[in-house]
């Protein structure tokens, strides 16, 4: 096997990884002399550069890797937190539940404080939807459980669902961190499914503060088009044209299209709708 072969191998298997590539140095020296020789470099030059391209490449993908954020359709990515309610585990911890897991950018600020308070004074409305809550934040866990200790003492809010302790690896794992933002995690929004499958990404900048009845409109939304195999229209259930109708998906050929004008009510064959369940 090729001597580059053998270092792609060596770096893509990310273990031990500068170990492996000096054990293969010293197993290719005499190959290394040779290209040495032919690129009339000394020895020394050519393994410093090997390695200097090892590191470059490790350094490319690991970031790459970090920065990559789950995406619709995905599974919540496996990780182990600490939360104000004790350890968590995801998303096994989230089976049979939908989940609401939002980001702020720290704890101890005024617009993250009012979002905080309108979760907690909707969750009846995300208890009724089988949807729990979870916070994050990459404040330490002491600093959470003082802000919600504060927010109970001076607005007379309990905060009852678990908020993340996140190191900074971990919320740039899931997109929470971007570039330009500092080490603040962003406004952000998973609803994820009770399979662990990520539903929908919403993100807010940091001087915007969350709609959270848009939160349960979506969550209300992910659940009626999963149950009646249907879509549902802008602003639903208020919508401008159809109200709190839904809407069927399009027909996919001919002899469908043709029959739908009779059995719903159609502006056109492919934009038909009924009566929600």
């Amino acid at each position: 096997m090729a001597l580059d072969q053998r270092l792609q191998e060596i770096i893509e298997s990310q273990k031990d990884v500068v170990k492996k590539v000096a054990a293969l140095i010293t197993e290719s020296i005499e190959e290394l002399k040779r290209k040495a020789m032919e690129e009339k470099r000394s020895l020394e030059e050519l393994v410093e550069e090997i390695m200097e391209l090892v590191v470059e490449k490790i350094e490319k993908e690991k970031k790459e890797r970090t920065m990559a954020m789950p995406l619709l359709g995905d599974l919540f990515p496996e990780m182990e937190v600490q939360t104000t309610h004790g350890p968590m585990k995801l998303p096994d911890d989230l089976e049979g539940k939908w989940t609401v897991l939002f980001s702020h950018p720290a704890d101890f600020t005024p617009v993250c404080t009012t979002e905080f308070v309108s979760f907690q004074r909707h969750k009846k409305e995300f208890d009724e939807l089988n949807t729990r809550l979870i916070g994050l934040s990459i404040d330490q866990v002491f600093s959470h459980i003082k802000w919600v200790e504060w927010i109970k003492e001076k607005l007379d809010v309990e905060i009852e669902f678990p908020i993340i302790a996140a190191t900074d690896t971990l919320a740039a794992q899931i997109g929470m961190i971007h570039p330009k933002k500092g080490t603040n995690t962003v406004r952000a929004v998973f609803i994820i499914d009770p399979s662990g499958v990520v539903r929908t990404i919403l993100y807010y900048p940091q001087e915007i503060g969350r709609n959270i009845p848009e939160i349960i409109r979506a969550v209300k939304a992910l659940q009626k088009s999963d149950a009646e195999g249907v879509a549902t229209p802008a602003n639903w259930p208020e919508n401008e044209l159809i109200g709190d109708k839904v809407i069927i998906p399009p027909a996919t050929d001919c002899e469908t299209a043709a029959k739908r004008p009779k059995e719903y009510s159609c502006y056109d064959w492919w934009f038909c709708y009924k009566e929600s369940k």
